[in-house]
């Protein structure tokens, strides 16, 4: 391998040709047709230095032109960027439903309005869009399936499922005051609805005061979001299920059941009360005016009361009414006829004696 006439020539770098290595560069520049073709790193270097030589004059980095024309260039270009600065961070279109707060290095300055607006490039100024006018909805239970159990003034236990509306009436105080809007919501909504539910009873959660609670609750939840200053409005609170607890709505069931036929029966006890205590107080009336009218002429009135309680007491009876002169007496020998009992009496009559016969 040292030896001068090896195949790839001496290490002297003689000017002998034929001893040269096959591979490296002549002397004048210009690799041999069979040699290695120049790296990527090799042709950028090439086109940085640009042309040179005899001929070739000075060029820009990476092939630009150079001079004036180059500082031309890129005066152009920073306008371009400057201009697309101040059009993307400074004009702000505002939709109709929405508003946006604006924050100069990281305080409030001013609420656009819908339409074009302006203010300044970022990161002097920001802004935040915030829609007022849609109404968003959270549910109790999130899910919509599990249960979710409070608490009635009376020591029971319910499932209630409910929604609660609303939206943003300020935008400053809805940005800048409450960390966290929804979350803020739902934890009113839920202390409010449970504050109320402790001062019902179970039959007036579940019977006819579902109206009356949801207003309630809605009026306990703005009350809480205005001292909050969260620029927040409840639109309503619909409560949809109440129920018992699964476990024992079997069981509640029957209490219910029996609680509605003691209602019946109370209500019957007390209609028969009516009708005694009407007539009993009809009959006092009676007595009153035969009083008035005795007070007013005792004769008549007990000669008329003793006809006519003769006459009730001898209208079932069997009589013979004989009309004689004065002073004659009259003698009949009339046989005794059988006294003809009404129809009731003649049927037991009869009834006993067929019972005898057997």
């Amino acid at each position: 391998m040292s030896d001068k006439n090896g195949p790839w020539g001496g290490g002297g770098g003689g000017g002998d040709d034929g001893n040269r290595n096959p591979w490296a560069v002549p002397p004048g520049g210009r690799p041999r047709p069979g040699g290695p073709k120049p790296t990527a790193l090799d042709e950028f270097l090439r086109r940085a230095r640009g042309p040179q030589g005899p001929g070739g004059g000075g060029g820009g980095f990476g092939g630009l032109p150079g001079g004036a024309n180059a500082r031309n260039l890129w005066l152009a270009v920073a306008a371009l960027v400057v201009v697309l600065w101040l059009g993307l961070t400074s004009i702000h279109v505002i939709a109709p439903q929405q508003r946006g707060v604006v924050t100069v290095l990281g305080r409030y300055s001013e609420t656009l309005g819908p339409g074009v607006n302006t203010t300044l490039p970022a990161p002097f100024a920001a802004v935040r869009r915030v829609d007022v006018e849609n109404v968003r909805t959270i549910g109790f239970p999130s899910n919509g399936t599990s249960e979710n159990l409070v608490l009635t003034g009376d020591q029971n236990i319910v499932d209630l499922s409910y929604t609660v509306s609303w939206n943003v009436t300020n935008p400053q105080d809805y940005v800048f005051e409450i960390k966290d809007p929804e979350e803020t919501v739902r934890a009113v909504a839920e202390a409010s609805m449970r504050a109320v539910m402790a001062t019902v009873t179970l039959d007036q959660a579940i019977a006819g005061g579902k109206s009356a609670i949801a207003a309630r609750a809605q009026d306990m939840m703005q009350n809480l979001l205005n001292q909050y200053h969260a620029g927040i409005a409840v639109q309503g609170v619909d409560i949809g299920r109440v129920d018992p607890p699964a476990k024992v709505r079997d069981a509640f069931k029957e209490v219910s059941a029996a609680q509605q036929e003691a209602q019946s029966q109370m209500n019957k006890a007390r209609g028969y009360a009516q009708q005694v205590v009407a007539q009993a107080e009809g009959a006092a009336r009676q007595f009153d005016l035969a009083y008035e009218q005795y007070r007013l002429a005792p004769d008549v009135t007990r000669r008329r009361m003793y006809y006519e309680t003769l006459e009730q007491v001898l209208r079932s009876a069997d009589k013979t009414v004989v009309g004689t002169p004065q002073g004659v007496q009259p003698y009949l020998p009339l046989p005794v006829t059988p006294r003809t009992p009404p129809a009731e009496e003649t049927t037991v009559t009869s009834s006993a004696r067929a019972g005898g016969g057997q």
